[in-house]
C-alpha cells in the first residue's frame, strides 16, 4: 500500500487483496497508455490542424484524468475537488454561489454536496438573518485535505508542461486568456442579440392584439 493510502481513514481504504490491487492497476496502466498513444497518434498524423476547440477539450481531459487518478488514492472524487478547491479560497458560499463557481447546475451541486456532508467534508448552515439561504462550510477534515491534495494537482500541472520552454508557456496562457475573453464577448453580443428579438417579437405581438381589438 502506498504511503498516501496510509494516511487515509481507516473506514475509507480499499481492502481488496494486494494481487488484486496490483492486477487492477496494471490494467488501468495499460488501458492509459493505449489511450494516451491513440491520442497522440490522433494529434500528430491524422488530425494536426483540427479546430482549436477539440485539442482544448482533449488536453483538458487528459488533465483531468491525470489528477482524477491521484485523487483516487485518497477516495476523492474529481466532482469533490472541483467544490473543496473552491471552498478552500471561499469558504461559506451559498449553494448556489457555489454552482455559479464550479460552472455546474444546482441539482450536481446538490447531490455533491450531500456525498461530501457524508464523507465529512463540508456541513450545511443557514445563517442568522435569511433562513433561506444554504450556506458551505467546511470541516476540520475537509480544510485538512487542501495540504495533501493541493501538491497532487501541481504536481500534474508540473508534469503537464514538462519539456516546454517557460516562454511557449506564457504564451499558452496569454493565448487561453484571449480565448476566455473573446467568447465571454461573443456570449454577450450573442445575449444581446437574443433579447432585441425577443423584444421584438413581444412588441409585434402586442401590435397584432390591439389592432384585432381596433
Amino acid at each position: 500500500m502506498t504511503t498516501r493510502s496510509k494516511e487515509l481513514p481507516a473506514n475509507s481504504r480499499r481492502h481488496a487483496s494486494p494481487r488484486r490491487e496490483h492486477a487492477a492497476a496494471d490494467k488501468r496502466k495499460q488501458r492509459a497508455e493505449s489511450d494516451a498513444q491513440h491520442l497522440v497518434r490522433r494529434w500528430r498524423d491524422a488530425v494536426p490542424n483540427d479546430r482549436t476547440a477539440h485539442l482544448v477539450k482533449d488536453s483538458t481531459r487528459a488533465l483531468v484524468r491525470a489528477l482524477q487518478m491521484r485523487l483516487t488514492e485518497y477516495d476523492v472524487s474529481f466532482g469533490h475537488w472541483t467544490f473543496l478547491r473552491i471552498l478552500w479560497v471561499s469558504d461559506g458560499l451559498t449553494q448556489r454561489e457555489l454552482s455559479r463557481e464550479a460552472g455546474v447546475m444546482e441539482p450536481t451541486t446538490f447531490a455533491a454536496l450531500k456525498a461530501m456532508e457524508a464523507r465529512g467534508y463540508v456541513v450545511r448552515r443557514q445563517l442568522a438573518g435569511n433562513r433561506r439561504k444554504v450556506h458551505i462550510f467546511l470541516t476540520a477534515q475537509g480544510r485538512a485535505l487542501k495540504r495533501r491534495l493541493v501538491p497532487l494537482a501541481e504536481e500534474v500541472n508540473r508534469i503537464a508542461v514538462r519539456g516546454v520552454a517557460a516562454a511557449d508557456i506564457v504564451a499558452t496562457r496569454r493565448t487561453l486568456l484571449a480565448v476566455l475573453v473573446n467568447l465571454a464577448r461573443d456570449e454577450l453580443q450573442s445575449l444581446g442579440r437574443i433579447l432585441d428579438l425577443a423584444d421584438k417579437a413581444s412588441r409585434a405581438g402586442r401590435a397584432k392584439v390591439k389592432a384585432q381589438r381596433s
